[in-house]
């Protein structure tokens, strides 16, 4: 057996440094890229209009004036969008972990005739981009008179392509011996799929709550669409008639745009982990 001599084993070390050094360079860049935007926006939105349009550009506001926050929540119902975008959020991620799970598990655990089909049909569901039926989707809604309602904003989202692929993807990972076994000691299909299977899942289905959750809440071109009444505005589009009616307050806009972000932003931090681990292992087996 031959051994790697003093000088390459050095060789191979300063390879191992210098391929971590460009690495740690190249996420440094791409960190900056990212947190400098977000650092104005945030500096902004505690400034005044002048001290963003000073020149030089400064940096550092001159004073931090929260009161810009509460001053651009009181001119428009924002308490009225961030309900409606709640609302539809959580039904929208609710019954679509319900759909995808149930359906991701037939796919995954069970052989029947048109499986093959039905998948690759939930497949190209999820490459035709939402323009090319939006307008059939909101005549089908139109006629069953669901514009401007709750209805209208939840039930076209309830069934997600992605989300059956995901789930499918990541049951298909999980034992069969294990489904076997409790069906010899006599568990029916449904008590399987919630005690075992949906328990097996918790990272998948955790992972793909907060991804469609994401989406939900920033989705801004169905209800815009859909809704016409401020009641049933959710929070993009509350945001778009709040730059419509206060063009020329662009600190009332970014700190306005900051809270409607807080709370998607702190649910990815608070689960990215889940979401970084599913992905990491859902695609391993097809």
């Amino acid at each position: 057996m031959v051994t790697a001599g003093p000088a390459t084993r050095v060789h191979r070390r300063r390879r191992r440094f210098l391929h971590g050094f460009l690495v740690h360079v190249a996420l440094a860049i791409v960190g900056l890229i990212v947190a400098v935007p977000l650092y104005w926006t945030v500096a902004s939105a505690l400034s005044t209009n002048a001290d963003i349009f000073a020149q030089p550009m400064r940096w550092i506001p001159a004073a931090l004036h929260w009161q810009n926050v509460p001053a651009a929540l009181s001119s428009a119902p924002f308490d009225v969008y961030f309900r409606n975008s709640t609302v539809v959020s959580v039904a929208v991620t609710g019954t679509t972990l319900l759909s995808s799970a149930l359906a991701g598990y037939g796919f995954a655990k069970f052989r029947f005739p048109g499986q093959r089909v039905l998948f690759v049909v939930v497949l190209a569901a999820m490459m035709v981009p939402f323009q090319a039926i939006m307008i059939p989707l909101f005549v089908m809604v139109r006629g069953l008179g669901w514009l401007n309602s709750f209805a209208g904003l939840i039930i076209p989202g309830a069934v997600s392509g992605f989300g059956i692929f995901l789930m499918r993807q990541f049951m298909s990972r999980l034992p069969d011996e294990l489904c076997e076994a409790a069906r010899i000691d006599g568990c029916g299909e449904l008590r399987l799929f919630v005690s075992i299977i949906v328990p097996l899942s918790r990272s998948a289905l955790s992972a793909l709550a907060v991804l469609t959750f994401l989406a939900s809440w920033n989705n801004f071109l169905w209800p815009l669409i859909v809704v016409q009444n401020t009641a049933y505005a959710t929070v993009p589009l509350g945001l778009v008639q709040f730059r419509g009616s206060n063009s020329t307050d662009y600190t009332g806009m970014l700190a306005a745009s900051l809270v409607a972000a807080a709370p998607v932003v702190l649910l990815y931090v608070l689960m990215q982990r889940q979401i970084i681990g599913t992905f990491a292992t859902s695609g391993i087996k097809g």
